[in-house]
């Protein structure tokens, strides 16, 4: 009864790292419209963290509607380094994520099967707390970054292999950088909520 808020916060975790890995294998971080359909036939291009890709009637099979995608290299000095950022945090933020919800996992464990070792079970919701508070900060920095790069409308020397553009003749926010938000908030959350633990006093209650 004492651990209510940490069975909460291992859900919460839970969905939080799943709404991470989401967003990092979205590729709608950016979504650019432009103005020339000669080969992004739809005027619009998905600019990823990983890759870019857009709608073409042309560039692979003429007549048909295809979805063109390029990866980014990392040898491509051009792009930017909010995406190349958003790589490698978001793969920590997993990563710590996952330690996060295994150490608060370990503390359930004991806590429901009776076992009684306070240092233990405290220490270890504590770690997975710190962890979740990682990986949330992990997320909130790309994603705030590159929502930041949106917002200015910041152009892309994208190599002439890419077939984009340099700059968009606008663009918005894509579905990842909402996600990614609601993943930084209940991973915030659930690092609060492991922080709050507390051991009882007395263990066992007698009844008159």
């Amino acid at each position: 009864s004492t651990s209510h808020l940490q069975l909460a916060a291992f859900a919460l975790g839970t969905v939080g790292w799943i709404l991470c890995t989401i967003s990092m294998g979205t590729v709608e971080w950016r979504v650019w419209h432009v103005d020339n359909t000669t080969i992004i036939s739809s005027g619009i291009a998905w600019v990823g963290i990983w890759k870019v890709c857009f709608i073409s009637y042309l560039h692979i099979s003429p007549g048909y509607k295809e979805q063109f995608c390029h990866k980014f290299s990392a040898y491509d000095f051009s792009i930017p380094y909010e995406i190349y950022a958003a790589q490698g945090l978001l793969l920590i933020a997993m990563f710590v994520g996952l330690l996060g919800l295994t150490a608060t996992i370990f503390a359930l464990r004991n806590v429901y099967m009776g076992i009684s070792h306070k240092t233990l079970i405290t220490r270890f919701f504590l770690v997975g707390g710190f962890l979740y508070v990682v990986a949330g900060l992990c997320i909130l920095i790309p994603v705030s970054w590159n929502f930041y790069s949106v917002t200015q409308n910041q152009s892309i020397a994208f190599p002439p292999s890419y077939y984009m553009p340099s700059s968009p003749a606008a663009q918005e926010a894509g579905a990842a950088i909402p996600i990614g938000i609601v993943a930084v908030i209940l991973l915030l959350l659930s690092g609060t909520f492991s922080f709050s633990y507390r051991f009882p006093v007395t263990a066992n209650t007698v009844m008159k």
